[in-house]
Formats: C-alpha cells, sequence, structure tokens
C-alpha cells in the first residue's frame, strides 16, 4: 500500500477524482486557518476486500502530539478511519486501486514559530509524512 499527502487550501473527491485547490504550501500562521489535507492511498491488489486503519497524526519537530482543543480540553490532534477497497467486477489481477481522501479541517490553532510534521500511517505502519511550518507571531508592540 502506498499514500501520497498534499496540503492544500481546500479539496474534496467527486466521482473519484481528488480536487485540490491551493496544494503543495509548506507555511501556514500563525493565526488559526483553515486547510486541507489531500491524500492518495494506492490499495494492491492482494490489500483489497479487507479493513485497513488509516490515521492521519500531527507532530511537532520533536516527535510530541500536536494538540487540539476540543470539548474535552487539549487532545492529540489525529484523524482515524477505517476503509475497505474493493475489487470491480472485471478488474484485471494484479490491478492496484487508488481511494482518494480529502479532509477539510476548521482552523485550529498550531504551534506558532515551530515546524510540525503530518503523518498517514495505515494498520499503525508511516507510509508518508509532510513537514510545514507555523509562521512565527509577530512581535507585541
Amino acid at each position: 500500500m502506498k499514500v501520497r499527502l498534499l496540503l492544500a487550501h481546500s479539496a474534496e473527491v467527486q466521482n473519484s477524482l481528488l480536487y485540490a485547490l491551493g496544494a503543495g504550501w509548506t507555511a501556514i500562521g500563525p493565526a488559526p486557518s483553515p486547510f486541507a489535507i489531500a491524500a492518495i492511498v494506492e490499495v494492491a491488489w492482494d490489500e483489497t476486500s479487507q479493513k485497513h486503519r488509516l490515521e492521519i497524526v500531527f507532530e511537532d519537530a520533536d516527535g510530541q502530539p500536536v494538540l487540539a482543543s476540543t470539548l474535552a480540553g487539549e487532545e492529540p490532534f489525529r484523524i482515524p478511519a477505517e476503509f475497505e477497497v474493493g475489487r470491480p467486477p472485471g478488474a484485471v489481477q494484479g490491478t492496484s486501486f487508488i481511494m482518494p481522501i480529502a479532509l477539510n479541517i476548521p482552523p485550529i490553532q498550531l504551534p506558532a514559530g515551530r515546524q510540525c510534521v503530518v503523518k498517514a500511517l495505515i494498520n499503525g505502519n508511516v507510509l508518508d509524512e509532510l513537514f510545514f511550518v507555523v509562521r512565527p507571531a509577530p512581535p507585541s508592540r
């Protein structure tokens, strides 16, 4: 299985195609702003018709979880999901299948002036990661 991540301003999936606007950025903030995680998951023939666990996690440069405010307080910012890709009728044996993903994230406060990484894990294995920088807060006057 393979995963390719992109950071974008927004993304959506329509008719099994991934549409991303403003994809490929590497710096955000410091003020909270919405963004998207666009991904293509390539599922090999022998990995179809079984459940897999996808997890998108955010960490700082030291490998510590990035925290997000929730109703329960500060929690590690992670997005878990399960998926299963089937084989369509008539598929040629050995074919890989593409599953596009678009996750639009509401504005969240990320740690200003820090490098962060977003990781895509499938079944506990990191299959892709992207580093980005949260711009430093402007100096107070």
